[in-house]
């Protein structure tokens, strides 16, 4: 349980920072994480790093998630991103889960298809390339 005033502070510190996509334990997701080149201070190169998010945990400053993936080999890799760091530059949702747990730690233990997860896919925005093409074949008849 948190002080008050911790908690007040907090709102009015993280309350210009930019938001996330909106995602929960079963998404897969794509982070886009910036890292750091050699030993210049400068350079930064964004690295993707997709996979399922296992645990979404909730918070101002200490908000965080985890992504697993199963890496080359079938070895299973997880990475915990906080929430407001200026190193996570944005993540895209590619299929919204369809899961009953909030956190995913059951998957650790399965392999191949036993791991896989009932999805929903996210759609994509077509109408308007739709519509403009379908003006465009009518104006060429005419």
């Amino acid at each position: 349980m948190k002080n008050k005033l911790i908690t007040q502070f907090e709102k009015r510190v993280w309350t210009g920072v930019k938001k996330l996509a909106s995602f929960r334990a079963g998404d897969t997701v794509r982070v886009h994480y910036k890292i750091q080149e050699g030993a210049d201070k400068t350079k930064f190169r964004t690295q993707l790093f997709e996979g399922v998010v296992i645990r979404f945990r909730n918070g101002t400053a200490d908000g965080s998630f985890t992504v697993r993936k199963i890496s080359a080999g079938g070895v299973g890799v997880e990475r915990v991103f906080p929430i407001y760091s200026p190193y996570v530059d944005k993540v895209d949702v590619l299929a919204s889960g369809i899961v009953r747990r909030a956190r995913l730690y059951y998957l650790r233990d399965l392999a191949g298809k036993a791991a896989r997860i009932r999805t929903k896919y996210v759609a994509k925005k077509l109408d308007v390339v739709v519509a403009e093409t379908a003006s465009e074949d009518q104006s060429a008849e005419a």
